[in-house]
């Protein structure tokens, strides 16, 4: 490819379930739906965890969250691995941030050349709660995302227009600055993440229609892994859903969020075209991961479920193919090498244990023999779960929990686990030696729990953590936590 400037554009917790170029009829998202008609879409795109510290590590390293340790919301990027950010700004190139990092400060060397509006975690801490994992701290938000959802605006909404608003004069006065070297602007919004408040014009583009409600929501028991059980006895955002009509409008403004996102996205979009830069600047869209959005009761994301662990993944711009699906499994790790590629740096070198396959390579018809991973070792988990896509199949393997099979070509909403199928025995096989190629569970999750010990000790132990306090979401800049 032409060496080109690249825009790459990341939100928060955004379902790939609720775009219309993902096949939804009901979603309004015309500027993302604009952007995969002139690239490319990768249907089954995946974050490596999900959850947002982890899945933004990783997706800045380019590596697993086993290879880099960097386990839970409260164990935050540090700048010690070096990431895309780093190597492309040591080769010259202009590297700025506009939005959420999810990083543990701006006293850090995160890697850009500059940082605006940058969100970073509680007092860069994090959610220390979250480490409390045996036995599970019961998480005192959760009554806070169901008495949210309705009409209005937050400080979430605030804080994405800002970003927006940043990322417009960034593109219109200060981009023709980097003439040597292609630049690279990372945007990074928190919509359409909790708190479910969504801007009444996009609200009521929803509240008025019947919504489809999700599936399982009503959480039979009969038809849930003991992971989901034990999740939601810590999280159980849907206990506060009083009925139907509580979950409709709690829809009703995650899809308006999802909407509201893709206005942002617009604005930015229009003055890249606008500046005279579309035509020399490629653009990635992606998100670190989705939400369950009610499906099996659950709300939020941290299972290993389609609806949580994957995510959209847009690519867009000269050298690449126009209006393509891309149906083979690709993961954020893809996301590293086409940085380096679409800007014009020989990634090899770089790669080393780093397992990522360009996505250029997918988008003229790669289809490696591989497996690819999403993990979680965070809140909610009594033990690690570690979720293989290869192919058709998804496999997750759970630490001292029953496996869970899916063939996700018969089944794509995962309602039937054929791990006890002896009709699928050989690709029950062949997933746990493709996963135990990449990771010794066991030993990752001695590692995780270890790693986790360290930082409960550190901050004065269990009922110190207990102490301190729950918080929702990470405050936008400007606004304190507040703690339960």
């Amino acid at each position: 490819m032409t060496p080109q400037n690249l825009l790459v554009i990341m939100s928060d917790e955004h379902s790939r379930k609720t775009l219309g170029c993902y096949g939804n009829p009901i979603v309004h998202t015309p500027h993302l739906d604009a952007l995969a008609q002139r690239g490319t879409r990768f249907s089954d795109a995946y974050t490596t965890s999900p959850i947002c510290v982890p899945a933004r590590a990783a997706f800045a390293v380019g590596q697993y969250v086993h290879q880099i340790g960097f386990w839970d919301n409260a164990d935050p990027y540090d700048g010690s691995i070096k990431s895309w950010h780093h190597l492309l700004r040591e080769r010259g190139h202009q590297v700025t941030s506009i939005g959420k990092l999810h990083f543990r400060s701006t006293d850090e060397d995160n890697g850009f050349s500059e940082e605006i509006l940058p969100m970073h975690v509680v007092e860069g801490k994090g959610d220390l709660i979250g480490l409390l994992r045996d036995p599970l701290a019961a998480r005192g938000h959760a009554r806070k995302l169901a008495a949210t959802a309705g009409p209005g605006e937050s400080t979430y909404t605030t804080y994405d227009r800002a970003i927006a608003a940043q990322a417009q004069v960034w593109l219109r006065e200060k981009a023709q600055q980097y003439q040597e070297k292609p630049w690279v602007l990372f945007v990074s919004f928190v919509a359409p993440h909790f708190p479910l408040t969504a801007p009444p014009e996009h609200y009521y583009r929803y509240a008025d229609q019947k919504l489809p409600m999700p599936k399982l929501h009503q959480r039979p028991d009969d038809q849930l892994h003991p992971y989901v059980r034990g999740y939601a006895s810590c999280i159980d955002y849907g206990a506060y859903f009083e009925d139907d009509a509580h979950v409709h409008k709690a829809l009703a403004s995650y899809y308006g969020l999802c909407t509201f996102l893709d206005e942002q996205i617009g604005k930015v979009l229009g003055a890249l075209r606008d500046a005279g830069l579309e035509q020399n600047t490629r653009v990635v869209y992606t998100s670190d991961h989705g939400d369950n959005l009610g499906s099996r009761g659950l709300w939020g994301k941290s299972t290993m479920y389609e609806e949580s662990a994957g995510c959209p993944l847009i690519i867009a711009g000269e050298g690449l193919p126009q209006g393509k699906v891309v149906t083979e499994p690709v993961g954020h790790i893809d996301v590293f090498p086409f940085i380096f590629e679409s800007t014009g740096e020989d990634a090899t070198p770089l790669m080393g244990e780093r397992p990522g396959i360009s996505l250029k390579a997918f988008a003229e018809g790669a289809k490696p023999d591989r497996g690819l991973l999403v993990e979680y070792h965070a809140t909610g988990s009594a033990a690690g779960a570690f979720a293989l896509r290869k192919g058709k199949m998804k496999y997750v393997y759970y630490i001292n929990l029953p496996a869970e099979l899916y063939d996700l070509e018969a089944d794509p909403e995962e309602l039937t686990n054929v791990a006890q199928d002896p009709a699928y025995a050989v690709q029950l096989a062949d997933c746990e030696r493709t996963l135990r190629a990449i990771c010794n569970p066991e030993d990752v999750e001695r590692r995780a729990k270890g790693r986790q010990a360290e930082l409960i000790e550190r901050h004065g132990g269990r009922e110190a953590i207990v102490q301190r306090g729950d918080f929702g979401n990470t405050p936008a800049p400007g606004e304190g936590a507040r703690f339960y």
